[in-house]
């Protein structure tokens, strides 16, 4: 009885040495990485660091959500750590992302 050896074929990567890392902003081509793209929460957060803030309607204007589905995005970003402080303009209650000092 022979014992028979084999070998497995070589693992081939798609990224190997010096085709770039992602963390380093490059695809595994040498490309420049594409610009974040903007999100719905992205849009609110600025319409919330504007100096006058923002109404219920401009974020439902915006995004496009429900006004519970606003709402909702509004406790989301307080539980993630922004001060959300709401005043009165024109009747009409606005929302604004507090700066810190």
């Amino acid at each position: 009885m022979t014992k028979e050896t084999t070998t497995k074929p070589k693992r081939r990567y798609a990224r190997g040495p010096g085709k770039g890392n992602a963390a380093e902003g490059q695809t595994s081509f040498g490309e420049a990485a594409a610009p974040k793209r903007e999100t719905k929460i992205g849009i609110v957060i600025a319409l919330l660091e504007r100096k006058e803030g923002a109404t219920l309607g401009e974020m439902i204007e915006a995004t496009g959500w429900l006004k519970h589905t606003t709402r909702a995005a509004l406790t989301g970003l307080r539980k993630k750590g922004h001060e959300i402080t709401r005043d009165k303009r024109v009747d009409v209650t606005c929302y604004r992302i507090a700066k810190g000092v």
